[in-house]
């Protein structure tokens, strides 16, 4: 007879650690959908909406993972997973029962399969890795339509999905790591086109054109997309202030750089889309907007 203790049950509950800007309205969806939802956030202050309406808080993530069986996690980068996860008063301090965590930071892809493997070793099987990286911005964070991109496996991915559909769309693509490849190549269509954009947007200014009559006409041909409906307005009023941070595009876009040396892809484009905004970040304008690059230009700092 085996003497190996048998895990207990996975619990009912959802968690949510990173109640920023993204993750504040995804949280409240899980709520709206029914969900027995569970936060924990450095500040306090940042769950008591969340309380509120029905949500419980917890000091430490270990005392939210032990009424949690998935845990969503929409931090900025790994290291902030890895600080989520570490120590006494830790997710995984203690665990005695499955867990699934769904990473919904844009990361490595390398290092979140890397992340998976090394907690089912260091947890016997009972932390599970999913990653599940969005896009849509705050706009689609509120309303619930974001793309949700999905790595792992099948099982795992089964079990989260209805959670995710709360918060958009999400589309299982393919083992950990998936979703992370699937961002990478997210933003650097993304990137690509804000940088069009504020090249154009200067363009179009200097040569005495309405911008805002430019890009609502722009809008309805092939020049249209949702990253020129929801940026349109920073360009035309010259409001950088940040709903996404451009200096994050220099992690995100280096991600993708990893990913495309990896499997032996020319990245002619990205190439530049890096530089630029290495160099915006550089000049100091990486906490504004992404659509700073209309004002990195009008600088010259490029020339």
């Amino acid at each position: 007879m085996s003497s190996e203790p048998v895990p207990a049950a996975r619990p009912v509950g959802i968690g949510f650690i990173g109640l920023g800007v993204m993750g504040r309205p995804m949280a409240g969806h899980l709520l709206a959908a029914g969900h027995e939802l569970h936060v924990h956030a450095r500040r306090p202050a940042a769950t008591d909406g969340l309380v509120g309406a029905g949500a419980v808080a917890h000091p430490t993530p270990a005392a939210l993972a032990a009424r949690c069986g998935v845990v969503l996690l929409a931090v900025p980068d790994l290291p902030d997973v890895e600080a989520v996860l570490a120590g006494e008063s830790g997710l995984l301090a203690g665990l005695d029962h499955p867990l699934t965590l769904v990473v919904c930071s844009t990361v490595s892809p390398d290092g979140v399969r890397a992340l998976g493997a090394r907690l089912a070793e260091e947890t016997s099987g009972l932390a599970h890795v999913v990653d599940a990286p969005v896009s849509g911005g705050e706009a689609g964070a509120v309303a619930g339509t974001l793309a949700i991109m999905v790595g792992g496996e099948d099982e795992d991915v089964a079990l989260v999905t209805p959670v995710l559909r709360a918060c958009g769309r999400p589309v299982h693509l393919g083992p950990l790591g998936a979703g992370e490849v699937a961002k990478a190549c997210n933003q650097m269509i993304v990137a690509a086109t804000v940088l069009a954009l504020g090249e154009a947007s200067v363009v179009a200014e200097r040569a005495g054109l309405d911008l805002g009559a430019l890009l609502d006409l722009l809008g309805t041909g092939l020049a249209g997309s949702q990253v020129l409906e929801q940026k349109k307005r920073a360009f035309v009023e010259h409001d950088h202030r940040p709903t996404g941070k451009a200096r994050f595009m220099v992690k995100d876009l280096g991600f993708a750089t990893e990913e495309a040396r990896r499997s032996g892809t020319a990245t002619p484009q990205l190439d530049v889309l890096r530089t630029a905004f290495t160099e915006l970040t550089d000049a100091g304008m990486g906490d504004q907007d992404v659509a700073v690059v209309q004002a990195w230009i009008e600088s010259g700092v490029s020339r």
